[in-house]
């Protein structure tokens, strides 16, 4: 058995996705729901898991079903960077992924989770993804979010140091993923899917004018991965019981803003039509406008896996999903 927490979001639905066509597991889903028109289980209905799990039964169940329990995969987290309450964020995204793994390390699961690009703050000391308690502690994120997943690593790394860890333990730092099964992301969906209303329509797409002078408009990059490609590495890491630690998510190569609205536009066959805004002032000054996973250490564990290009994905999201009557994976 696989337990995938958040397995009716974005990743964690294609997580499943995958696991189920593999059909070598019973994959179980712990998740919310939420209201019926969001449309979160869309995102499991075409795949036949086990069982789902209420997030307040989540550690009953766990006990109830141990000693079939392979690994957890731990996707559940309050992922919004513009959440308030950061207490509620702490207790989602770091006391509940601690619990996890003193339950996987006592009862001997495997335990593979989501942390974050967030992490890396605002990127000027790059984004090597070294997983030394020292260089995870010299991080500083910019927001609250970034800052549970960055607390996270270091107890993931501390306890580990101390012998005190799950049999295999990953964290993954995901980068700008894009991809099917996001549309109840609301404000948080990808670029991909925010201006796909309107690449479809033929209407201008707006992008944030850039405020540095080392960027032009739409020039600010990021590492836009395809969301195939991370589940890849879920998988591989199931595959391979021992490698572990902390490791990058991404596709290794940024591009720009515009590269990826003029995709969209290509994979629409429309011509490209792009206007451009002030980026909100209360974002401004916290607004990265360069991140780039380096992938050398997942490369160097023995991953085997390829990105896939930026217009190969966007073309393969488009025209597969959201230009869908059947827009879920």
């Amino acid at each position: 058995m696989i337990v995938v927490t958040g397995g009716a979001g974005f990743i964690g639905s294609n997580i499943v996705a995958r696991l189920t066509a593999e059909d070598a597991y019973d994959v179980v889903v712990c998740d919310r729901l939420e209201t019926a028109d969001l449309a979160k289980w869309k995102n499991l209905a075409k795949h036949p898991i086990a069982d789902f799990w209420a997030p307040e039964d989540l550690f009953e169940m766990l006990e109830r079903h141990a000693e079939v329990i392979e690994a957890v995969v731990h996707m559940g987290a309050i992922s919004a960077t513009t959440e308030p309450d950061a207490d509620l964020i702490l207790r989602t995204n770091f006391t509940l992924s601690r619990d996890l793994w003193d339950w996987c390390s006592i009862r001997d699961a495997r335990f593979i989770y989501a942390s974050s690009a967030a992490t890396y703050g605002d990127g000027l000391d790059g984004f090597e993804d070294d997983d030394s308690l020292s260089a995870l502690s010299g991080l500083r994120p910019l927001n609250a979010y970034g800052y549970s997943k960055m607390l996270f690593d270091q107890y993931a790394a501390r306890q580990s140091d101390r012998g005190q860890s799950p049999s295999q333990w990953a964290g993954l730092k995901f980068f700008n993923v894009y991809g099917p099964n996001e549309s109840h992301k609301g404000s948080m969906k990808s670029v991909v899917a925010q201006i796909w209303p309107k690449v479809a329509a033929g209407e201008t797409v707006t992008l944030f004018r850039s405020h540095n002078p080392d960027y032009a408009d739409g020039g600010q990059m990021r590492d836009f991965v395809f969301v195939d490609d991370v589940v890849d590495i879920v998988v591989w890491l199931l595959d391979s019981p021992h490698v572990f630690g902390v490791f990058n998510a991404g596709s290794g190569q940024a591009r720009s803003f515009l590269d990826l609205a003029n995709a969209t536009f290509a994979a629409a066959g429309k011509t490209p039509s792009i206007a451009y805004v002030d980026t909100p002032e209360v974002i401004r000054d916290k607004y990265q406008y360069f991140t780039e996973a380096r992938m050398e250490r997942l490369r160097a564990a023995g991953y085997p896996g390829q990105s896939t290009p930026l217009e190969e994905g966007v073309r393969r999201y488009v025209q597969d999903y959201l230009a869908s009557a059947d827009p879920w994976r």
